[in-house]
């Protein structure tokens, strides 16, 4: 019997995979989106870009823009009633 992966892509066949018309490569204007601070987004975690992607968990949330951290953005969202911060690059976001 093999071992199990716990790593933090486990369980995600179905939640990561692609609609057959969006499969290809990624536009450089979804790269290079820009957010305002207080603007509501929803978090599209894209599968192909694995730099800055949230957690599987928080996959279509949606949240509003803090501020910025480098080229990836806050986002305050809520988690079950409990407040928190997720940190993500654009690709990973859409406008809500």
């Amino acid at each position: 019997m093999s071992k199990m992966s716990h790593g933090p892509r486990s369980k995600t066949r179905y939640k990561m995979r692609k609609k057959l018309k969006e499969r290809g490569p990624v536009t450089v204007n979804r790269i290079m989106r820009t957010f305002d601070v207080g603007e509501n987004v929803a978090i599209d975690i894209e599968p192909s870009h694995h730099k800055g992607m949230p957690f599987k968990r928080f996959q279509g949330v949606t949240g509003v823009i803090e501020g910025q951290r480098g080229d990836a953005f806050v986002i305050k969202i809520s988690d079950q009633g409990k407040p928190k911060t997720v940190i993500a690059y654009p690709v990973h976001l859409k406008r809500a």
